[in-house]
């Protein structure tokens, strides 16, 4: 390889590498406005915005667990505000929101970023302890 097709080729690669790493800043910005989002639905008491935010999954298995709709059975989880976004982690459609007193897990759906766990606790080696939870 010439000098110059060398350059050419370090050239793409680093634009390569670049490119991918806006998308883990742009995926993790999403993650956080949903997670603000969900957060502020939460401190207003917004269940109907709450239940929008959550995956299809986990509204199935919050109404089918409270055996009412997803809006009246958020309610009586009596979710508290989690507070402050801390820290955001994405791994592919997999994320992860550690708040100030709350952590969410969230997956990326064709609609975009959905909550999948809501009201999580950490307990020492084991996974978290999650109020709203899919199945």
């Amino acid at each position: 390889m010439t000098g110059r097709a060398c350059r050419v080729a370090v050239t793409v690669v680093l634009a390569g590498a670049v490119g991918a790493c806006g998308t883990v800043s742009e995926r993790r910005d999403e993650v956080r406005d949903v997670a603000v989002a969900f957060e502020k639905a939460v401190a207003d008491g917004a269940y109907g915005r709450m239940c929008t935010a959550l995956a299809p999954g986990t509204v199935e298995e919050l109404e089918q667990s409270a055996g009412s709709p997803c809006a009246k059975a958020l309610s009586e989880e009596s979710l508290a505000s989690g507070g402050a976004v801390r820290v955001v982690d994405v791994y592919g459609n997999q994320a992860r929101a550690v708040l100030a007193t709350d952590t969410l897990f969230l997956s990326r759906f064709a609609a975009g970023w959905k909550v999948v766990a809501a009201g999580c606790s950490p307990r020492p080696e084991q996974p978290y302890q999650c109020r709203v939870k899919g199945g």
